[in-house]
């Protein structure tokens, strides 16, 4: 067993790479609420967000990895989907300089939407990463600085797969007509799709023996997040979540994958 869950993992990611991280969560009154309390609050992470659900478990996952080292995931959420926009104004009705605010579909559309929409009229960056796939309304595309979707949810999205440079432009097209600012399609080995701006291409990743791709996209969120709050152009960024998620497969598990800063200052291709 390994903690997990994408939100988690993201704000696990961010924190080891260097961001300073609040992250908004709920949990249940059972030993997996409390180890992940414990867990992220050794990571330096704030947790003056916890919600304790007295109502529903913990979320859980069952995964599985493939000889390719290509993973699939069953989610039981339980208290996940118990957190409601209420749990959301606190963060907004302070003068808290949050920069940005990262998100994905493990908690209730509803939620992201009032989230995404706060952070917008404080200034504050919204990055999403649509995971596990979900439409999306047209109010919360709008509300995008930045969407991370990989292959399958880009095909999700938008109805188009990105097998190649061409249809990746036209899918990431499709998605800023709907009026996300910056779009990056994640794509597994080989890198990540940018189009921002004038740039529109594909970024590598660095080559890795992969073992497992647990929580890879998570920290690629993460590390995005980290380089973007501090400065980074979104080639830099892209760059340096690329090195971190390729560190990220070259270990089991999903937190226990996760690279500290200190990981990325040595090359990972000798």
């Amino acid at each position: 067993m390994n903690p997990g869950g994408k939100g988690a993992n993201q704000a696990v990611a961010a924190a080891r790479l260097g961001g300073d991280v609040t992250f908004v969560t709920s949990v249940g009154m059972d030993i997996f609420g409390e180890q992940t309390l414990q867990n992220l609050l050794k990571e330096g992470i704030d947790m003056s967000g916890l919600i304790k659900d007295e109502n529903n478990p913990s979320g859980v996952a069952m995964i599985t990895v493939d000889k390719h080292a290509e993973n699939s995931i069953v989610v039981a959420s339980g208290a996940n989907m118990g957190i409601r926009k209420e749990d959301i104004d606190r963060y907004f009705s302070t003068e808290a300089d949050y920069e940005i605010l990262l998100m994905q579909l493990e908690i209730p559309m509803p939620v992201i939407e009032y989230a995404a929409e706060k952070a917008v009229k404080r200034g504050v960056k919204v990055i999403l990463n649509p995971a596990p796939a979900a439409k999306l309304t047209d109010l919360l595309y709008s509300c995008l600085y930045l969407v991370t979707p990989n292959e399958t949810e880009t095909e999700f999205l938008t109805g188009i797969r990105p097998d190649d440079e061409r249809s990746a432009v036209k899918a990431a097209d499709f998605l800023r007509k709907k009026g996300v600012k910056n779009v990056i399609i994640t794509l597994g080995a080989s890198g990540a799709f940018v189009f921002s701006g004038d740039m529109q291409r594909t970024l590598p990743a660095p080559r890795v023996n992969a073992v497992d791709t647990t929580a890879a996209g998570d920290t690629f969120s993460g590390a995005l997040a980290v380089a973007l709050s501090e400065g980074k152009d979104i080639e830099r960024a892209v760059n340096f979540a690329n090195r971190a998620a390729a560190r990220t497969v070259t270990k089991m598990g999903a937190q226990s994958s996760i690279p500290y800063l200190s990981e990325l200052k040595d090359s990972l291709v000798k």
